[in-house]
């Protein structure tokens, strides 16, 4: 960053031709001054350190391009903003100087701006403020415009005289907020104004990329796009922190049972009765110091509303995965087993009887050829150097272990049992579920500058099995046994959440549902771990959900740059758009295939979860 004590001629032209080489510039300024301008943007968010203004400066601190005038050198100031103004305008045809200071009035923001130059853009602008109302309750809120020469707050200098403005070549706009986020007292409401704060900077830039639309040659793609492109170092700093946190313990492993195999042989042997207690594999943390470290994360102090949004959401996450921890074996790692997924809707619920009342269980065919371990290896091996061929970056290893009782997938690298066997069709599906979507999208998310999008963002997990299912109805590998068990864990869960115990849930599953006793066992056992584990319903539920996503006209491969949830898609455009976030760097093999684009109309035009099945 630029250091600069004095605003004098040399160092305003020291700042302009760091613009002029750069087109960027960062640099502190007299008064505790701020300027920070990033390339592309014809406009400039200004905001004049004021004594007892608690909280208004950090509405324009999180910008891709403001200042932040310091409390001494009003004039210099003055300077610097017409010479900042004039060499941009030239640029862009046209550039906007948007000021933003706090008034008196708490009902009422007031727009001061030439109402006939910027007809549309001040529309936009007033109506997202007045909606503000339906946003956040118990406010009453509404806006004027003010067509005035005088764009400053009462009592200030004028920023430039609408002479000099127009000299420069910009165009002034003042915006006047009411002080509703702090009490009578100055006393800030901190969570109030961070969500204040975010849906200003959103109704702002709507209207800015107005103006830049209509009245400059600026090629800015959406109002998204506004943002930072570059982020601060505490972002990354917190993103850094967050991934050590999470993966500090392995949270799948520490919920499932050591002894699984005990309680699968008492339990049959008994005739389905009796069932061994759960034991738990030895905690590797100390969940009180592992609380403490996340809440020692300062990320209120994050200003940028996407990154401030995603880390919130994560602590939320990872706090109740260390609970659970701490709480295995009890009732209340059940509690939180459902705020964490989210519970399940009675429309899933139909769903999944729906499905399993159409597809009847199959028997094992006695003459079907099986894949072992070292084959299925090999067919994973396959797909890792086709990954390879589009990024030598790409070193992940698949590992034969004699310790694993299932496949899985870990920090990107693929583990199968050592006594493993699977048919063909199954094995080409699974391929596509671990590797087409688990190891590919933790290489993507670790592609980009966030590490959590390699671990995933909070309630990553949905989309990342639906994504993961709907891979194995693309190569014709989706069973009707396989989506039959998803639907059953969906069952199970219901049934858990009716009170439903061990050998209640399995006679269920077997009796009235018509799955073997060795498919209702997995299922229930699943279901059961930790004192009762929801997380088995987000394969059916995260395949239900993208079916929509698509049926809506959302894209699909774009879903497959990272670890991230539905409800992320406008956040990771967003940070695209603005530069933070790159494209996946990985495709799937199965999006070359011939009739992948057949495939997906389907399911837009909505075909049946029923019907997705390999016959």
């Amino acid at each position: 960053m630029l250091k600069l004590s004095k605003l004098s001629p040399n160092s305003i032209n020291q700042i302009l031709q760091s613009l002029e080489d750069d087109g960027k510039i960062s640099a502190s300024l007299p008064g505790g001054g701020l300027l920070h301008i990033e390339e592309d943007l014809p406009y400039l968010l200004v905001y004049r350190k004021r004594k007892n203004d608690e909280g208004t400066s950090r509405i324009v601190l999180s910008e891709a391009s403001y200042l932040l005038i310091g409390d001494k050198d009003f004039e210099d100031y003055q300077k610097l903003v017409f010479y900042l103004a004039e060499k941009l305008a030239s640029r862009f045809k046209s550039y906007m100087l948007f000021e933003i200071y706090t008034g008196e009035d708490r009902q009422r923001f007031t727009i001061k701006a030439p109402a006939e130059k910027l007809p549309t853009t001040l529309e936009v602008l007033q109506k997202d403020l007045n909606n503000i109302n339906n946003v956040f309750s118990g406010i009453y809120l509404n806006s004027e415009i003010k067509d005035t020469p005088h764009r400053q707050k009462e009592g200030d200098k004028d920023l430039l005289t609408i002479v000099e403005a127009k000299q420069s070549g910009a165009v002034l706009v003042g915006l006047e907020i009411p002080p509703i986020f702090r009490d009578t007292d100055e006393k800030v409401y901190p969570v109030f104004l961070r969500k204040f704060k975010d849906y200003l900077v959103t109704s702002i830039h709507k209207s800015i990329y107005d103006y830049i639309r209509v009245q400059t040659t600026c090629g800015v793609a959406s109002y998204q796009a506004l943002g930072r492109k570059y982020l601060k170092e505490k972002v990354f700093e917190i993103d850094k922190a967050l991934s050590k946190i999470e993966n500090s313990y392995q949270f799948l492993w520490l919920v499932s049972p050591s002894n699984i195999q005990e309680i699968k042989n008492t339990f049959f042997e008994s005739d389905y009765e009796k069932v061994l207690d759960y034991h738990y594999r030895l905690l590797p943390i100390d969940p009180d110091l592992l609380k403490r470290e996340l809440y020692n994360l300062k990320i209120e102090e994050i200003d940028d509303p996407a990154m401030s949004h995603i880390f919130r959401e994560k602590r939320e996450e990872l706090d109740q995965q260390i609970t659970m921890l701490n709480e295995r074996g009890t009732s209340n790692f059940f509690y939180n087993s459902i705020r964490l997924y989210k519970g399940l809707s009675p429309e899933l619920s139909q769903e999944a009887g729906k499905i399993l009342r159409e597809i009847p269980e199959t028997e094992e065919n006695k003459d079907t050829e099986y894949l072992d371990a070292k084959a299925f290896s090999s067919l994973a091996r396959k797909e890792f150097d086709y990954f390879a061929e589009q990024n030598p970056d790409f070193k992940s290893k698949v590992h034969i272990r004699e310790d694993v009782n299932i496949i899985m997938v870990s920090n990107g690298e693929l583990y199968v049992p050592a006594d493993y066997r699977t048919t063909k069709t199954e094995a080409n599906a699974l391929i596509q579920h671990e590797v087409g979507t688990h190891v590919l999208t933790h290489f993507n998310g670790s592609r980009q500058p966030l590490q959590l999008l390699s671990s995933g963002l909070a309630d990553y997990d949905p989309l990342q099995e639906g994504l993961a299912v709907m891979s194995e109805y693309m190569v014709d590998g989706l069973t009707g046994n396989r989506l039959r068990t998803l639907a059953g864990r969906v069952i199970a869960g219901s049934a858990l959440m009716e009170g439903a115990e061990f050998p209640q849930l399995f006679r269920l599953l077997k009796m009235e549902y018509g799955f073997s006793a060795e498919r209702a066992f997995n299922i229930t056992s699943r279901i059961m771990q930790g004192g009762g584990f929801l997380k088995d319903i987000i394969y059916l539920k995260g395949l239900v959900h993208l079916r929509t996503h698509l049926q809506n006209g959302g894209e699909y491969e774009p879903l497959m740059a990272g670890k991230f949830g539905l409800k992320h898609i406008d956040i990771i455009r967003e940070l695209t758009e603005r530069k933070v976030l790159e494209p996946a760097a990985l495709r799937p093999s199965f999006l070359l295939t011939k009739n992948i684009t057949n495939k997906l109309n389907l399911i837009r035009e909505g075909l049946p979860l029923s019907q997705m099945i390999t016959q």
